[in-house]
C-alpha cells in the first residue's frame, strides 16, 4: 500500500516540478522570473494554479501523505536552507534554550496570542514519520513532533476574511541588493490539514538549530521549501500584496511556485 501511495505522490511531485517549477535547484537560473510582466512567468503561474486545483480535485483536502516506521529512518535529516543564524536576538534566545521565546500569532484573528515554547509543548501533540522531498532532488525520512497548526488557529480564531497563514522567520536572506527577512505561507486548507504541525522535535530530540529551532512548519503534502524554519511569528492575511515581493514567500518572490504540492 505504501508503494502505491508513494508512486502517486512521486508522480504528482514530478508533474508539479516538471510542469511548473522546471529545475529550480539554482535560483540564479530563474532571475528573469522576477519580472512581473515576463510571459514565461505567466505560463508557469498558470501551471502552478493548475497543479493546485488538480491536487485539490483528485486528492481532496484531507488526503494524508505517506507515513513510515522508525526502521525507515536510515540517515540524519539533511538541513535545507539556512543552517545557522547569527543575530543578537536569536543568539540570546538559543543561548537560553529558547526559554524566553514567544510565538506571536496575529493579523486577521479575533484573539491575537503569544505562545511560549513550553506552552506549545503542553498542547496536544502529533508525531509523524514522513519523507521530506527537496526541489533539488534529494529526500530523507524523519520523525517530527509538534503541535497541530489547527490547534493554534482554534485558539486565535481566524476572521472570515483570512485566507493565508504567513510565517515570518528569524533568518535574513538577500533579495537582489537588499537583505530581507525570510517568510513563507500556506492557505488555510493546508494550515488545518492534520499533518501540518509546528514541529519542535525531530527524531525524538529537540529540534536542532540547523533544522530550524525553535519551530519549523511541516506541510507534508508540499516540497521542502514550503516548510519555513526558525519561525518568529505568524500572521493571518487575506492577500500577500503588501508583504515584500507580494508572491507569498521568499522563494516565490525569486520565481518559485507558491503551491508546491506533491
Amino acid at each position: 500500500m505504501i508503494k502505491q501511495k508513494l508512486s502517486r505522490r512521486r508522480l504528482l511531485g514530478l508533474a508539479s516540478v516538471a510542469g511548473s517549477s522546471l529545475a529550480l535547484a539554482g535560483c540564479s537560473n530563474f532571475d528573469f522570473l522576477g519580472d512581473q510582466d515576463d510571459s514565461v512567468r505567466e505560463i508557469l503561474a498558470s501551471a502552478n494554479d493548475l497543479t493546485y486545483r488538480m491536487q485539490r480535485l483528485l486528492l481532496g483536502n484531507t488526503w494524508l501523505a505517506p507515513e513510515y516506521t522508525e526502521a525507515d529512518i536510515r540517515q540524519e535529516q539533511r538541513p535545507n536552507g539556512t543552517t545557522a543564524i547569527d543575530t543578537d536576538e536569536y543568539n540570546r534566545l538559543a543561548g537560553e534554550g529558547f526559554s524566553a521565546y514567544r510565538l506571536s500569532v496575529g493579523g486577521l484573528v479575533e484573539r491575537p496570542t503569544s505562545f511560549s515554547l513550553a506552552g506549545l509543548r503542553d498542547m496536544p501533540s502529533r508525531t509523524q514519520i514522513t519523507r521530506h522531498d527537496c526541489v533539488e532532488g534529494w529526500s530523507t525520512i524523519a520523525k517530527w513532533s509538534g503541535v497541530p497548526l489547527s490547534s493554534v488557529l482554534d485558539q486565535v480564531k481566524p476572521r472570515p476574511e483570512a485566507r493565508y497563514v504567513v510565517f515570518h522567520c528569524f533568518d535574513n536572506w538577500q533579495s537582489g541588493d537588499t537583505e530581507v527577512q525570510f517568510y513563507g505561507s500556506i492557505d488555510l486548507i493546508d494550515a488545518r490539514h492534520p499533518q501540518t504541525i509546528l514541529a519542535y522535535a525531530m527524531n525524538g530530540a529537540p529540534l536542532p538549530v540547523a533544522n530550524g529551532a525553535p519551530l519549523r512548519v511541516r506541510v507534508e503534502r508540499q516540497l521542502g521549501y514550503k516548510m519555513s524554519k526558525f519561525i518568529k511569528s505568524i500572521e493571518l492575511v487575506s492577500s500577500f500584496a503588501d508583504i515584500q515581493g507580494g508572491r507569498g514567500g521568499y522563494w516565490e518572490d525569486q520565481g518559485y511556485d507558491w503551491y508546491a504540492g506533491i
